[in-house]
């Protein structure tokens, strides 16, 4: 099972943890598994390449974990767009956790 958490403050997503493989699979065939990867990676990748912005970045491929935080000091338009896509990363984990909650175990703390 993949355990997420997602870590709010003033309503903004400030850190992300995706732990362990969903088992959904087999190894190189877990669709949900390569799902959910797309998803966050995703969101990763547009944080980095397309607002610019650098993440306390941590991975583990044999493991299944993937953690990063997002910096406190952002400007007013790299906020704005962080938030639009974590918020759509949010809603992509959401509803494929809703089709596979048995692999896919989701938590947001405020």
């Amino acid at each position: 099972m993949t355990r997420i958490s997602i870590t709010k403050c003033n309503e903004n997503i400030s850190q992300v943890v995706c732990d362990g493989h969903t088992d959904y699979g087999l190894s190189g065939e877990d669709i949900v598994c390569s799902a959910l990867s797309s998803i966050v990676q995703t969101a990763v990748l547009g944080i980095m390449y397309v607002v610019g912005v650098n993440l306390d970045l941590k991975r583990d491929e044999k493991r299944g974990y993937l953690s990063f935080k997002v910096p406190e000091n952002l400007d007013s338009t790299q906020q704005h767009d962080i938030n639009v896509i974590l918020n759509t990363m949010l809603c992509g984990i959401s509803d494929l956790r809703e089709g596979y909650s048995d692999f896919i175990e989701l938590e947001v703390k405020e």
